[in-house]
């Protein structure tokens, strides 16, 4: 009789199925956990990028375009540590860009950090305008110095938004969340010697920068009136004196004063095309608290107080060179006047529906002072004798004298200077020796803009 081999095979391929079976759970259970696994990671990542690596950017009021690192997490996506586009950030925008006065208006400040785009943020919230702050923070010059800006600005309900000008997509997030009904430009690569160091950073910032906020701005409806800071230095190699805005600018000395010069043309082909409403503003050597470190008052105080000797410059022809000094206060005015009489951009959607306005002013002191002079009066105000070593003005793009004529911006907005340069000098020092602890050891960050107030 054959043996019966059914048993075992039926139990062999029941054996066979609970194996297949408990090695599909088996690899189940593995993916699930591999998922997981790689999840964590990511967001771990994710977490370790975002702390360690702060979104930097290469466009503000006063600072070069050093090569910053960044992460994959763009200036896009986070500006400081919230997230662009949610709902926290918004509401700050909002809240700082909303004005309190009956009227008033909704400004973005490019620069908010800078010298005088702090000073202006800060007169602006003063009397009822809603403020929102652009800055990237560079490294031109010390960004502690930016930072206590900032401090001071943010208690006074101004929040600056951490970001690049070249950074199409934040700004058309900006406008997205807000209508702005002013932009006051005053992001920029400053200085004149440093574009011998490094050319790029006035195109990507000037230039560059420039044209991509004119295309944003062109782009929104209502488009927004724009004031922005041209320079006395595209007056360039002018020998007419004082220097007026019917006076040549075509001969410019240096990159800086190029790049300058070619943002009014810039601004002249965006009002002709689009209809945007554009004011530029050429500043005469500003300076008082908070000012910029690379100016040559400010490197005087801290040199004659370290006992340093400073350089004195003369010009080729051994003449003293000249600076048509202004009090920040008198720029401020300027600022807010150019903005008061700003009408509005005629362009709707980037197409232009009529003439807009196009002007340019002089912001100056109208009274050039050797820089002589402005030694002796710190020397005054330090009581310290100047260690002073005179030299012959290299070509290196400076111009031997600056003297505005500001007939216009008094006819048009009643700008009139009033600080002269031994009053503005010694509200400088007090703010310097207060906020660097020479004679007091205030804190920095609770320093307030008594001149402003």
């Amino acid at each position: 009789m054959p043996t019966d081999t059914s048993k075992p095979m039926k139990l062999e391929r029941y054996n066979s199925y609970i194996r297949k079976v408990h090695s599909t759970k088996l690899l189940n259970a593995s993916s699930k956990f591999l998922f997981r696994v790689t999840l964590l990671i990511a967001l771990v990542l994710i977490l370790f990028f975002t702390i360690n690596y702060p979104p930097l950017s290469d466009n503000t009021h006063s600072g070069p375009h050093r090569h910053h690192r960044h992460s994959f997490l763009s200036t896009s996506l986070f500006s400081g540590s919230s997230l662009v586009g949610g709902a926290a950030w918004e509401k700050q925008v909002r809240h700082s860009s909303t004005p309190r006065r009956v009227n008033g208006f909704s400004v973005l400040v490019t620069g908010a950090a800078g010298f005088i785009g702090s000073h202006c943020s800060l007169a602006l919230k003063k009397r009822g305008d809603g403020v929102l702050g652009l800055d990237n923070f560079n490294d031109y010059y010390d960004p502690s110095l930016k930072r206590a800006r900032q401090n001071l600005l943010s208690k006074h309900q101004i929040f600056i938004v951490e970001g690049d000008l070249n950074d199409g997509p934040l700004l058309t997030k900006l406008f997205d969340v807000v209508p702005f009904t002013h932009v006051l430009h005053l992001a920029a690569q400053a200085g004149v010697r440093y574009a011998m160091q490094n050319p790029q950073s006035y195109v990507k910032s000037n230039i560059a920068g420039f044209v991509n906020l004119l295309e944003v701005a062109k782009a929104v409806n209502p488009q927004p009136a724009i004031v922005w800071a041209s320079s006395s230095s595209v007056y360039g190699l002018n020998t007419e004196n004082p220097f007026s805005e019917r006076d040549r600018t075509d001969r410019p000395a240096s990159l800086y004063a190029a790049t300058k010069k070619a943002g009014e043309e810039i601004a002249h082909t965006y009002n002709h095309i689009y209809g945007l409403s554009l004011t530029g503003l050429r500043f005469f050597t500003v300076y008082g608290p908070w000012g910029r470190p690379d100016m040559a008052y400010f490197f005087f105080t801290k040199d004659i107080l370290q006992g340093k000797p400073i350089d004195i410059y003369r010009t080729q022809d051994q003449k003293a060179v000249a600076r048509d000094f202004t009090y920040i206060d008198d720029v401020v005015k300027g600022c807010l006047g150019a903005l008061d009489t700003a009408e509005k951009s005629t362009g709707s959607g980037g197409r232009k529906k009529g003439p807009a306005q196009l002007r340019v002013y002089n912001l100056g002191n109208t009274s050039p002072v050797p820089v002589g002079r402005l030694v002796s009066i710190l020397e005054g105000l330090l009581n310290t004798k100047a260690k002073k070593h005179v030299i012959t003005l290299p070509r290196n793009g400076d111009v031997p004298y600056t003297h505005a004529n500001v007939t216009l911006a008094y006819k048009d907005f009643g700008y009139k200077p009033t600080t002269d340069l031994a009053s503005g000098l010694r509200k400088f020092v007090k703010w310097y020796v207060n906020y660097f602890g020479i004679e007091s050891k205030h804190s920095k960050e609770t320093q307030h803009f008594d001149e402003s107030s």
